[in-house]
């Protein structure tokens, strides 16, 4: 779960918008699972309507703690600490918590107190590599020995910006970490919460850029829209053609606007 949602079939992806979508189509989905107890990843409504359901959890170390204090059976849940592994019932997909960068906690008094992790999720004919929350590691390069090849990497591209280098990976380390680990590059992580200072679609244009340098075979399919990997086709910009309201500013602020000359540290 996180910013954008992403349902994995056996040969296609979809993504959506919200986790509240997947949670009303409960009857398809094998498992959930949870990178770290930060807001954008672990939403209490969606959370809630999910306990309601009989899909089983799989989360970082800690965050099941979450999880069951908001109505989910502990029966449910399973942790996993890095390089752990669970096997979802009934379907044959592995699913390997590996080593991100990042931070956790959803107040001032819990920092740190679980785990944060990326998640590789194997089944007998293809293999995908989801980052979770991270800054660039060159331990993408022993996740790709040890659980790789990918067909797939789903890596974050936003919200970013240069301070937060060691905790997030914007556009330009997600395609240094790509390089790492290979397969078709799906961005995620973009374009639903306001965290920073730049155009809600900045990532994916800066994305869309740089990418044609590295040689990065880039999969951004519209949200819920179907899409096969194995037949990534050129990208269409489809965040060109969203309409985005104008909002005229209130009379007390009209004029110039002075921005901040930096920005704090995320809380995600």
């Amino acid at each position: 779960m996180g910013t954008a949602c992403v349902s994995l079939c056996a040969h296609r992806t979809e993504t959506f918008s919200t986790g509240a979508h997947i949670a009303s189509r409960d009857a398809s989905v094998d498992v959930v699972v949870v990178s770290h107890d930060h807001y954008d990843h672990l939403d209490y409504p969606t959370i809630r309507a999910l306990a309601k359901t009989r899909v089983p959890f799989v989360a970082s170390l800690g965050v099941g703690a979450h999880l069951e204090y908001w109505g989910v059976q502990a029966e449910r849940i399973t942790e996993l600490d890095w390089w752990e592994s669970y096997t979802v019932p009934n379907t044959g997909v592995v699913l390997t918590a590996a080593p991100s960068q990042h931070f956790s906690g959803r107040g001032l008094k819990s920092r740190n107190s679980t785990l944060w992790s990326s998640l590789a999720i194997r089944s007998p004919g293809h293999a995908v590599f989801f980052s979770g929350d991270t800054g660039l590691t060159t331990e993408y390069r022993s996740i790709r020995e040890q659980l790789g090849p990918f067909d797939v990497v789903m890596l974050e591209i936003g919200a970013f910006y240069p301070a937060w280098g060691d905790i997030h990976l914007g556009p330009d380390n997600a395609l240094k970490a790509h390089a790492m680990l290979g397969g078709v590059f799906m961005p995620v992580h973009w374009g639903t919460f306001a965290l920073a200072m730049h155009a809600w679609d900045q990532p994916a244009e800066r994305l869309l850029e740089l990418a044609p340098h590295t040689g990065a075979q880039l999969l951004m399919p519209l949200l819920g829209q179907p899409a096969e990997p194995a037949h990534a086709e050129i990208v269409k910009p489809w965040w060109r053609e969203v309409e985005s309201a104008v909002v005229k500013p209130a009379p007390e602020t009209e004029g110039e606007i002075t921005l901040p000359t930096s920005v704090p540290w995320p809380l995600d």
